[in-house]
Protein backbone atom coordinates (compact mmCIF):
# COMPACT_ATOMS: atom_id res chain seq x y z
CA UNK A 1 0.00 0.00 0.00
CA UNK A 2 3.22 2.23 0.70
CA UNK A 3 4.41 3.58 -2.81
CA UNK A 4 6.90 6.84 -2.21
CA UNK A 5 6.62 9.64 -3.85
CA UNK A 6 9.01 9.70 -7.07
CA UNK A 7 12.31 11.24 -6.80
CA UNK A 8 11.07 13.46 -9.26
CA UNK A 9 8.51 14.67 -6.39
CA UNK A 10 10.99 15.00 -3.93
CA UNK A 11 11.99 19.18 -4.29
CA UNK A 12 8.06 20.29 -4.81
CA UNK A 13 7.39 17.54 -1.34
CA UNK A 14 10.43 19.46 0.29
CA UNK A 15 9.03 22.99 -0.39
CA UNK A 16 5.73 21.57 0.60
CA UNK A 17 6.94 20.41 3.86
CA UNK A 18 8.67 23.90 4.65
CA UNK A 19 5.46 25.33 4.16
CA UNK A 20 3.29 23.57 6.55
CA UNK A 21 6.27 23.46 8.76
CA UNK A 22 6.38 27.70 8.85
CA UNK A 23 2.65 27.23 9.74
CA UNK A 24 3.22 24.65 12.37
CA UNK A 25 0.59 22.14 11.21
CA UNK A 26 2.98 19.15 9.73
CA UNK A 27 1.61 16.16 12.38
CA UNK A 28 4.21 13.10 11.64
CA UNK A 29 1.31 10.80 10.96
CA UNK A 30 0.20 13.27 8.08
CA UNK A 31 2.95 13.88 6.75
CA UNK A 32 4.00 10.11 6.45
CA UNK A 33 0.56 9.49 5.12
CA UNK A 34 1.19 12.47 2.51
CA UNK A 35 4.55 11.27 1.77
CA UNK A 36 3.49 7.89 0.91
CA UNK A 37 0.22 9.27 -1.32
CA UNK A 38 2.10 9.63 -5.17
CA UNK A 39 0.27 12.86 -5.72
CA UNK A 40 0.94 12.85 -9.40
CA UNK A 41 -0.69 9.95 -10.04
CA UNK A 42 -3.77 11.80 -9.41
CA UNK A 43 -3.26 14.56 -11.82
CA UNK A 44 -3.54 15.45 -15.46
CA UNK A 45 0.51 14.87 -16.77
CA UNK A 46 0.39 18.36 -17.62
CA UNK A 47 0.04 19.71 -14.09
CA UNK A 48 2.72 17.33 -12.47
CA UNK A 49 5.58 19.77 -11.65
CA UNK A 50 3.09 21.95 -10.39
CA UNK A 51 1.62 18.66 -7.89
CA UNK A 52 2.98 20.23 -4.70
CA UNK A 53 2.19 23.45 -5.54
CA UNK A 54 -0.61 25.60 -2.81
CA UNK A 55 -2.83 26.55 -5.95
CA UNK A 56 -5.86 25.05 -7.31
CA UNK A 57 -5.43 22.86 -10.22
CA UNK A 58 -8.35 22.23 -12.65
CA UNK A 59 -9.62 18.08 -13.12
CA UNK A 60 -12.05 16.56 -15.25
CA UNK A 61 -15.79 17.92 -15.01
CA UNK A 62 -15.08 21.03 -14.78
CA UNK A 63 -13.74 20.84 -11.08
CA UNK A 64 -10.76 21.74 -9.16
CA UNK A 65 -8.46 19.96 -6.86
CA UNK A 66 -7.60 21.96 -3.94
CA UNK A 67 -4.00 22.97 -3.17
CA UNK A 68 -1.73 20.56 -1.43
CA UNK A 69 -1.30 23.19 1.86
CA UNK A 70 -4.88 23.79 2.35
CA UNK A 71 -5.27 19.57 2.11
CA UNK A 72 -2.82 19.20 4.42
CA UNK A 73 -4.58 22.28 6.59
CA UNK A 74 -7.80 20.86 6.85
CA UNK A 75 -6.80 16.85 7.61
CA UNK A 76 -4.54 18.26 10.22
CA UNK A 77 -7.62 20.27 11.72
CA UNK A 78 -10.04 16.79 11.34
CA UNK A 79 -7.52 15.47 13.42
CA UNK A 80 -8.19 11.45 12.15
CA UNK A 81 -7.39 8.72 14.85
CA UNK A 82 -6.31 4.89 14.29
CA UNK A 83 -10.23 3.43 14.08
CA UNK A 84 -11.66 6.44 12.55
CA UNK A 85 -14.45 6.05 10.23
CA UNK A 86 -14.49 9.48 7.68
CA UNK A 87 -16.95 10.51 5.44
CA UNK A 88 -15.64 12.61 2.44
CA UNK A 89 -18.29 15.11 0.49
CA UNK A 90 -16.52 15.38 -2.85
CA UNK A 91 -13.98 13.19 -4.12
CA UNK A 92 -12.41 14.62 -7.17
CA UNK A 93 -9.39 13.26 -7.91
CA UNK A 94 -9.48 11.02 -5.08
CA UNK A 95 -6.23 11.91 -3.80
CA UNK A 96 -7.63 13.28 -0.37
CA UNK A 97 -9.03 9.94 0.14
CA UNK A 98 -6.19 8.02 -0.55
CA UNK A 99 -4.62 10.36 2.60
CA UNK A 100 -6.63 9.51 4.66
CA UNK A 101 -7.15 6.16 4.40
CA UNK A 102 -3.73 5.98 5.79
CA UNK A 103 -4.89 7.54 8.84
CA UNK A 104 -8.41 5.90 9.28
CA UNK A 105 -9.91 2.29 9.30
CA UNK A 106 -12.21 3.54 6.65
CA UNK A 107 -13.11 5.88 4.17
CA UNK A 108 -16.49 7.10 2.33
CA UNK A 109 -16.04 9.22 -0.55
CA UNK A 110 -18.57 10.75 -2.23
CA UNK A 111 -18.63 12.36 -5.66
CA UNK A 112 -21.68 13.39 -7.93
CA UNK A 113 -19.87 13.29 -11.20
CA UNK A 114 -19.57 9.30 -12.64
CA UNK A 115 -16.13 10.00 -13.99
CA UNK A 116 -14.68 11.43 -10.64
CA UNK A 117 -15.86 8.44 -9.05
CA UNK A 118 -14.94 5.61 -11.24
CA UNK A 119 -11.49 7.55 -11.94
CA UNK A 120 -10.84 7.03 -8.39
CA UNK A 121 -11.70 3.47 -7.97
CA UNK A 122 -9.18 2.94 -10.76
CA UNK A 123 -6.47 4.67 -9.02
CA UNK A 124 -7.30 3.16 -5.24
CA UNK A 125 -6.88 -0.29 -6.65
CA UNK A 126 -3.80 0.78 -8.62
CA UNK A 127 -2.10 1.75 -5.17
CA UNK A 128 -3.81 -1.67 -3.47
CA UNK A 129 -5.63 0.75 -1.33
CA UNK A 130 -8.76 -0.93 0.23
CA UNK A 131 -10.19 0.95 2.86
CA UNK A 132 -11.95 3.18 0.83
CA UNK A 133 -15.68 2.78 -0.55
CA UNK A 134 -16.46 5.45 -3.19
CA UNK A 135 -20.00 6.31 -4.28
CA UNK A 136 -21.53 8.25 -6.62
CA UNK A 137 -23.65 10.25 -4.67
CA UNK A 138 -25.69 13.67 -4.11
CA UNK A 139 -23.61 14.86 -1.13
CA UNK A 140 -25.98 17.88 -0.16
CA UNK A 141 -27.32 15.97 2.48
CA UNK A 142 -24.17 13.81 3.79
CA UNK A 143 -24.52 10.12 3.57
CA UNK A 144 -27.71 10.05 6.16
CA UNK A 145 -28.01 5.74 6.06
CA UNK A 146 -24.49 5.06 6.60
CA UNK A 147 -23.37 6.95 9.65
CA UNK A 148 -22.19 7.36 12.40
CA UNK A 149 -18.70 8.92 10.83
CA UNK A 150 -15.87 9.74 13.65
CA UNK A 151 -15.02 12.62 10.86
CA UNK A 152 -16.59 14.51 7.99
CA UNK A 153 -14.88 16.76 5.66
CA UNK A 154 -16.98 18.85 2.87
CA UNK A 155 -14.63 19.90 -0.05
CA UNK A 156 -17.37 22.44 -1.49
CA UNK A 157 -19.09 25.11 0.28
CA UNK A 158 -23.21 24.73 2.23
CA UNK A 159 -24.16 28.25 2.30
CA UNK A 160 -25.54 27.81 5.65
CA UNK A 161 -24.60 25.73 8.74
CA UNK A 162 -25.49 22.10 7.67
CA UNK A 163 -26.74 20.96 10.90
CA UNK A 164 -28.20 17.66 9.69
CA UNK A 165 -24.01 16.06 9.45
CA UNK A 166 -25.12 16.12 13.49
CA UNK A 167 -27.11 13.15 13.00
CA UNK A 168 -24.35 11.38 10.92
CA UNK A 169 -21.74 11.93 13.51
CA UNK A 170 -20.60 9.72 16.36
CA UNK A 171 -20.54 11.61 19.62
CA UNK A 172 -17.56 13.85 19.58
CA UNK A 173 -16.99 13.40 15.89
CA UNK A 174 -16.03 16.25 13.71
CA UNK A 175 -17.14 18.04 10.94
CA UNK A 176 -14.72 20.92 8.49
CA UNK A 177 -16.85 21.96 6.10
CA UNK A 178 -16.69 26.17 4.02
CA UNK A 179 -19.85 27.80 5.17
CA UNK A 180 -20.72 30.72 3.12
CA UNK A 181 -22.01 32.19 -0.28
CA UNK A 182 -21.73 30.68 -3.50
CA UNK A 183 -19.44 33.63 -5.00
CA UNK A 184 -16.81 34.83 -2.84
CA UNK A 185 -14.93 34.38 0.22
CA UNK A 186 -16.68 31.29 2.43
CA UNK A 187 -15.56 30.69 6.29
CA UNK A 188 -13.44 27.07 6.92
CA UNK A 189 -15.68 26.43 9.98
CA UNK A 190 -14.91 23.11 12.35
CA UNK A 191 -17.60 21.54 13.73
CA UNK A 192 -17.39 19.12 16.84
CA UNK A 193 -20.59 17.36 18.03
CA UNK A 194 -21.40 17.94 21.88
CA UNK A 195 -24.00 16.10 23.02
CA UNK A 196 -26.94 17.50 20.26
CA UNK A 197 -25.38 20.58 19.18
CA UNK A 198 -21.98 21.49 17.60
CA UNK A 199 -19.16 23.65 19.43
CA UNK A 200 -17.86 25.62 16.29
CA UNK A 201 -14.14 26.78 15.33
CA UNK A 202 -13.54 29.56 12.12
CA UNK A 203 -9.91 27.85 10.99
CA UNK A 204 -9.76 30.39 7.72
CA UNK A 205 -11.34 31.77 4.72
CA UNK A 206 -11.79 29.85 1.85
CA UNK A 207 -12.93 29.79 -1.90
CA UNK A 208 -14.58 26.55 -2.88
CA UNK A 209 -17.18 25.92 -5.41
CA UNK A 210 -20.45 25.41 -3.95
CA UNK A 211 -22.37 21.88 -2.90
CA UNK A 212 -24.56 20.89 -5.97
CA UNK A 213 -27.44 18.70 -5.47
CA UNK A 214 -28.38 15.56 -7.44
CA UNK A 215 -26.17 13.54 -9.71
CA UNK A 216 -24.63 14.39 -12.32
CA UNK A 217 -26.89 12.30 -14.97
CA UNK A 218 -23.88 12.07 -17.83
CA UNK A 219 -20.65 12.99 -16.96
Amino acid sequence: MNQPISVDDREGFAAFLLRLRGRGSAPKPLIAAFEATPRRGFLSGQFHSLAWSDGMLPIECGEAIEGADLQAAVLAALGIEPGNRVLEIGTGTGYTAAVMSRLASRVVTIDRYKTLTEQAKQRFEALGIGNVIVRQADGSNGLPNEGPFDRIVAWAAFDNLPRFLLDQLSSGGVVITPIGPEEGEQVLAKLTKVGSRFEREDIGIVRLQPILRSVAAVI
